[in-house]
């Protein structure tokens, strides 16, 4: 009886160890990793402060989710070339040119610009319901029509520089918790709003996961934060003294959304 129960020890302790070693291996292989961030502001970090004198008009913030990746995981080498304003053609021209056959780990934040969402916010907040209707239904239009292409643009690139690396691409928070009594825009505004986000969304996700990456869905980290929630907002609303941050994450929302998400996808 003595020695079946020390048999039974000692078989559970060689479990345990297994275990231990199994989820020891993604923080090894991450502290080995050449980890390069592309994309646009929702990467850079914009509306999150603390942004690097050297980025400049970028505006790549110590409080974005890369930057905390890369100061929490201690990948080997981290570089971001993430700017605020990017679009796929821009991450093509600039960017991808930060990979080589060495990177071991890739994100990528990009598609908003190039369905407008800047501008699409313009209308909404100053031109009332029916044209902020009308202009997240075209968007969404050139979103089907033209999205999955430009996409698949950037993300071959990334593969024929990168080849051997792990692609996390990541996606946007929803802005609008719907529903509660909140000022601004109409219910019919947001959910539209809310809406076109998703779409571009999906269509991110699609064509991630048909190139073999990874998606890193953040929807569901920023609900109960977004704006007109009645939790801690994770985005920033319009600020006409710095308009540029507006609906874009805080710090609070790089932090406790887009990180955890990414670090979980990423290993």
């Amino acid at each position: 009886m003595r020695r079946s129960r020390l048999m039974t020890l000692a078989l559970s302790l060689t479990a345990a160890l297994g275990a231990t070693l199994a989820t020891a291996v993604p923080a090894q292989a991450a502290a080995t990793d050449r980890y390069v961030a592309l994309g646009d502001s929702y990467a850079s970090g914009v509306g999150a402060g603390s942004y690097t004198s050297e980025s400049g008009s970028c505006k790549r913030s110590t409080n974005a989710y890369p930057a905390l990746y890369a100061a929490n995981v201690r990948p080997a080498s981290y570089t971001s070339v993430a700017c605020s304003g990017a679009t796929t053609t821009s991450v093509v021209n600039t960017q991808l040119s930060a990979l080589s056959s060495t990177t071991s780990l890739v994100s990528v934040t990009v598609g908003g610009n190039d369905v407008g969402f800047a501008s699409i916010m313009t209308t909404c907040v100053l031109y009332g319901t029916s044209q902020c209707v009308s202009a997240v239904d075209g968007a969404m239009v050139k979103a089907r029509n033209d999205l999955p292409r430009l996409l698949g643009t950037v993300y071959s690139g990334i593969k024929s520089r990168a080849a051997s690396a792990r692609v996390v691409v990541v996606g946007y928070p929803v802005f609008y918790q719907i529903d509660t009594l909140c000022a601004g825009l109409s219910d019919t505004s947001r959910a539209k709003i809310n809406e076109g986000i998703s779409l571009v969304n999906d269509i991110i996700r699609s064509q991630a996961t048909s190139y073999g990456f990874r998606f890193a869905d953040v929807r569901s980290a920023f609900v109960g934060h977004q704006l007109c929630s009645y939790g801690e907002k994770w985005l920033h609303a319009l600020n006409v003294l710095d308009i540029g941050v507006s609906y874009h994450p805080t710090a609070a929302g790089q932090s406790g959304g887009y990180y955890p998400v990414f670090r979980s996808v990423a290993g």
